[in-house]
C-alpha cells in the first residue's frame, strides 16, 4: 500500500495512525442525500454530474478506514464517491454507503460487520488492514479478523471485493512480506475478488499523498478509483447477469 522508500517516516506514520481515530462503533458515513439507516434509495455524491441512481440498483458498501473516509477531503472527493460517479456515467450505476471510519482496524471492521450487513449489501468492498500493519499488529489476528469479515459477508449473500494492502519495511522485510501475502492468500482461500495493488500509483508518488505522506490527495483518490473500477464493474456486471437468469 505504501512505498518502502518512506520507511524512514516510521514513528511519524504510527503517530498519524494512532491519532487519526474515531470509535469503531460509529455507523457508516452516508453520502449527501443518503440515509445511512435506510438505503432503499440513494443520491450520488455529486448530483450535478452524476445521474440519479435508481432505488433498485445494486448496493455497494465500502468498509474501510481513513482512506475510504477521505480524511481531510470532502465526501465526494473520496474514492468510493468517485467510483460511484464514474461507473454510473459508464452505465454501471450502484447505490453507495461509505462505511469508512478514520483509524479503523481489521478488528474494528469485524465489530462493525454485523451492523453493516443489516443494510443487505450486494457487494462489500473491504479496505482494511493498513492501520494494523502500521502498528505492527500480530498478523495471525489480522488474518483472522479479515477472514471473519469476508466469511460473514459471503454467508449474508454479498459479493466481496478485497483491496490488497502493503506497508513500509519498518518492522522488517519478513513482516512486510507476510503482511502483503495475507491478502492474495485470503482471496484465494475464500474465493473472493482481489484488487492486488490497491495503492499502485499513489504510494510514494508526488502530489498523490498529503503532507503526512500517508493519506491520498484528491488526485490520489482519483487514481485509487481507477485501480478499483475495472474490478468492481466486472463484479456488478456479473450480478446483473445473475439477476436476469
Amino acid at each position: 500500500m505504501f512505498d518502502p522508500r518512506r520507511a524512514f517516516l516510521g514513528l511519524g506514520l504510527l503517530a498519524i495512525a494512532a491519532c487519526d481515530s474515531r470509535p469503531s462503533s460509529e455507523p457508516p458515513r452516508a453520502l449527501p442525500g443518503e440515509a445511512s439507516s435506510k438505503v432503499a434509495a440513494s443520491t450520488p455524491a455529486s448530483a450535478s454530474s452524476t445521474p440519479v441512481i435508481a432505488s433498485d440498483a445494486p448496493l455497494v458498501v465500502v468498509l474501510g478506514d481513513s482512506v475510504a473516509a477521505g480524511l481531510h477531503l470532502s465526501a465526494d472527493e473520496a474514492f468510493p464517491a468517485i467510483l460511484q460517479r464514474e461507473l454510473a456515467a459508464a452505465g454501471t450505476p450502484f447505490r453507495l454507503v461509505n462505511a469508512g471510519v478514520s483509524g479503523d482496524t481489521s478488528a474494528g471492521g469485524l465489530r462493525r460487520i454485523d451492523w453493516i450487513l443489516k443494510q443487505k449489501p450486494d457487494v462489500l468492498v473491504v479496505e482494511l488492514g493498513g492501520n494494523d500493519g502500521l502498528r505492527g499488529q500480530d498478523l495471525t489476528g489480522v488474518e483472522s479478523n479479515l477472514r471473519g469479515i469476508v466469511t460473514r459477508a459471503k454467508e449474508a449473500g454479498a459479493r466481496v471485493v478485497l483491496l490488497g494492502m502493503q506497508i513500509p519495511t519498518n518492522y522488517g522485510a519478513e513482516y512486510t512480506g507476510a503482511f502483503a501475502a495475507l491478502y492474495p492468500r485470503l482471496a484465494k482461500e475464500l474465493d473472493v475478488v482481489l484488487v492486488p495493488e490497491f495503492f499502485a500509483g499513489v504510494g510514494g508518488v508526488p502530489d498523490m499523498t498529503l503532507e503526512d505522506a500517508l493519506h491520498p490527495t484528491a488526485a490520489g483518490h482519483a487514481r485509487l478509483a481507477q485501480n478499483v473500477a475495472p474490478v468492481l464493474k466486472r463484479v456488478l456486471a456479473e450480478l446483473s447477469i445473475r439477476s436476469t437468469r
